[in-house]
């Protein structure tokens, strides 16, 4: 299952490989910070606190828009960060602003 935890609650949903967190999170209303969808803002700045493991590599975008050290301590963008294997995840949107 899929945990997403947005801007004024959070929701269980079930994950689909292929789609972002953002997509997901769009899909069932779940209310997720987003300008662009692109990579560029990073308004859909999110917390991976469980299944990082399950989401493919961080895009090129992803690596040009947040530092190192996000990385290391969980976050991605929502927009980038697509699901490769089913299983537990937990993505929080922690944007900046």
């Amino acid at each position: 299952m899929l945990e997403l935890v947005g801007r004024f609650g959070k929701k269980t949903v079930q994950p689909e490989t292929g789609l972002s967190i953002l997509e997901l999170a769009l899909k069932n209303n779940v209310d997720w910070g987003f300008s662009c969808t692109r990579g560029t803002c990073a308004r859909c700045r999110c917390y991976i606190s469980q299944g990082m493991e399950l989401l493919e590599e961080p895009t090129e975008a992803e690596i040009a828009r947040l530092d190192p050290e996000e990385f290391d301590e969980g976050f991605r963008l929502g927009c980038q960060a697509r699901i490769k294997e089913i299983g537990p995840i937990k993505a929080t949107n922690k944007t900046y602003f």
